[in-house]
C-alpha cells in the first residue's frame, strides 16, 4: 500500500472526480429510470467515468499500476481526456432534455456533473506533458487530439442512419472517411497504451504526419460532400413529425461534427509537424 499517493494533488483531484460522478448518477437514478437514449448516454458516461476512476485509484494505491504491461501515464491521460469529453456532453445533454426549474435532483446532478467535468479537465492539464518533454505520446497535444478525434467520430456514427446514407455514393464516401480516420485514431491510442509503437511500418512520427495529412484531405471532401447530398432540396421538415425533425437535426449534427473534426485534424497536423521538425 502506498499511502503517499493519497496526498498527491493529482490523487485528490481523482478522489473528487469519483465523489461528484457518484453523486451525479445517484441523483439521476433516484428520480427514476428512463428509456430515452440520451438518458442512457448520460448515465453510462457518469457510471463509466466513476468506475474507471475508482480502478485507477485502486491500482495506484496498491502500486499495481507499476506492474501492468502498459504505458500507465498514456492510459490515465487518455482516459482523463475521454472522461472530460463524455462528462461535458452529459452535462449539456441532461439539463436540456430532463431538467426543469422545479426539478431539484436533476439540477443538483447537473451541477455536480459540471464540477466533475472541471476536475477531469484539470487532470488533463496536470498530466499533459509539454511539447518539448520526453513523455508518453498521449500526454502531448497531438495525443490528446487523437482522443478528441475518435470521440467526435463516435458521435457522428451515433447520428448516422444507414437507410439514408446507403442510397447515395457521396454519403457512403463520407462514412468511409469517418471509419478510416476513426480506425487509425483508435490504433494509435491502443498501440501507444500497449507500448506497441515499434510495430508501425516506419518511424512513428513520420507515419503519424502522413496519416494526419491524408485525414485532413479526406475530411475536406466530407465537409463539402456531406451537406451537399444531405440538404440539397431538403428543407427542414415541420416538427409535427418528430421523427423527421430528429433525422434532420442529426444531419446538422453530423455536418457540424465533420467540420469540427477537420479543424482538429488540421491542428493535429500542425503540432505533429512542430514536434518532428522544430523540437529538439
Amino acid at each position: 500500500m502506498d499511502f503517499r499517493t493519497m496526498t498527491v494533488p493529482l490523487c485528490i483531484v481523482r478522489i473528487l472526480e469519483v465523489i461528484f460522478t457518484c453523486i451525479s448518477f445517484s441523483l439521476v437514478a433516484s428520480v427514476g429510470h428512463n428509456t430515452h437514449s440520451f438518458w442512457t448516454w448520460c448515465m453510462f458516461s457518469w457510471c463509466f467515468c466513476f468506475s474507471v476512476s475508482v480502478l485507477i485509484l485502486f491500482l495506484e494505491f496498491t502500486s499495481l499500476s507499476e506492474k501492468l504491461p502498459i504505458s500507465w501515464n498514456d492510459f490515465t491521460t487518455a482516459f482523463a481526456m475521454l472522461a472530460t469529453l463524455m462528462v461535458l456532453a452529459a452535462s449539456i445533454i441532461y439539463p436540456i432534455q430532463f431538467t426543469c426549474p422545479s426539478c431539484g435532483k436533476q439540477i443538483g446532478a447537473t451541477v455536480t456533473s459540471f464540477l466533475a467535468f472541471i476536475l477531469y479537465a484539470v487532470e488533463v492539464g496536470m498530466t499533459r506533458a509539454k511539447s518539448d518533454e520526453i513523455s508518453g505520446f498521449l500526454s502531448t497535444i497531438p495525443g490528446l487530439l487523437k482522443v478528441l478525434e475518435a470521440f467526435v467520430a463516435c458521435i457522428i456514427f451515433i447520428c448516422l442512419d444507414h437507410d439514408r446514407y446507403s442510397k447515395y455514393p457521396g454519403l457512403q464516401w463520407c462514412v468511409a472517411v469517418y471509419s478510416t480516420c476513426l480506425i487509425f485514431a483508435l490504433l494509435v491510442i491502443i498501440f501507444t497504451i500497449g507500448r506497441l509503437l515499434s510495430l508501425f511500418p516506419g518511424p512513428f512520427n513520420k507515419v503519424l504526419i502522413c496519416c494526419n495529412v491524408l485525414a485532413v484531405m479526406m475530411y475536406i471532401t466530407a465537409v463539402v460532400i456531406w451537406p451537399l447530398y444531405s440538404f440539397e432540396n431538403k428543407p427542414r421538415p415541420t416538427c409535427n413529425v418528430p421523427a423527421a425533425c430528429r433525422w434532420w437535426d442529426n444531419l446538422v449534427v453530423i455536418s457540424f461534427m465533420t467540420s469540427f473534426n477537420l479543424i482538429a485534424y488540421m491542428v493535429d497536423t500542425f503540432y505533429s509537424f512542430r514536434l518532428v521538425f522544430f523540437t529538439t
